[in-house]
């Protein structure tokens, strides 16, 4: 059976357990068995993800900014392991809560120095 990877899971919404958006498939990682078969390691998530896929300037460009909104660049991808899947369907459905993924770098670094500088930010839900 031949399966389109692409038009399966790129670009869709990926919801944790409880409804929350993860974000966007971005880029599938792959990795060999024993036998040498090819499979789905992990969905990648995040700007450098995208910036890669998309390539030239404009792949270059989110990937610089992505950079600069981090302490320790370059930004690495979040990491999806497939086991954490629940289902597709009109979105990637996880099997797991938002807050048991490691945190983007880039939203930690912007919560950081930005928002967590907003009077009152401390007693918003996050």
């Amino acid at each position: 059976m031949r399966v389109q990877l692409a038009k399966q899971l790129l670009d869709r919404q990926i919801v944790d357990v409880d409804g929350r958006l993860v974000g966007r498939v971005d880029d599938i990682a792959f990795a060999v068995d024993e036998s040498g078969c090819p499979y789905v390691d992990c969905l990648l998530t995040g700007q450098g993800a995208l910036g890669e896929r998309i390539g030239g300037r404009i792949g270059r460009l989110l990937v610089a900014v992505a950079d600069r909104f981090t302490d320790d660049p370059p930004v690495p991808p979040l990491r999806i392991p497939l086991d954490r899947v629940a289902r597709v369907d009109s979105a990637v459905r996880l099997s797991c809560r938002a807050d048991e993924l490691p945190p983007s770098p880039v939203e930690a670094w912007l919560r950081r120095h930005l928002v967590d500088r907003i009077p009152g930010s401390q007693r918003a839900s996050g």
